[in-house]
């Protein structure tokens, strides 16, 4: 999900590369949402629902020439029947506010109650 930051995480990065404002780091655990509807940098995109279905926490390694990706496989069990075409990542605040978002490379179809995994290594973030 290259430079797929979120209006709200792009002020974020900058106030703190800048050293302007006062960022607030996101709260942990990050979470990774699945969507069968992609968002933009101003809204977020339609989250699946049902099921078992709930947001997995995401783990990465340090950053290495601008780029990482989750560090463990993602997996979703007791899916609901869903086209997923895309992710997001949000934080674990009160009010979860979203970080990431970006379009799967192939939409996946899952009927209700398959799995749906993520291998690790599979979600990349980088900046460029």
């Amino acid at each position: 999900m290259a430079d797929n930051l979120s209006g709200t995480a792009e002020n974020l990065a900058l106030d703190w590369i800048l050293g302007t404002g006062t960022p607030t780091r996101p709260t942990a655990p990050l979470r990774v949402a699945l969507v069968t509807a992609n968002g933009t940098d101003a809204s977020a995109g339609t989250e699946v629902t049902g099921g078992s279905y709930a947001r997995k926490n995401l783990s990465t390694a340090a950053a290495v020439n601008g780029a990482t990706s989750n560090s463990a496989d993602l997996v979703w069990t007791g899916m609901p029947a869903a086209t997923v075409v895309g992710v997001e990542v949000w934080d674990s605040a009160g009010t979860p506010v979203r970080l990431w978002y970006g379009p799967l490379a192939a939409s996946r179809t899952v009927l209700a109650g398959d799995e749906l995994r993520i291998p690790a290594g599979s979600l990349t973030f980088s900046l460029s």
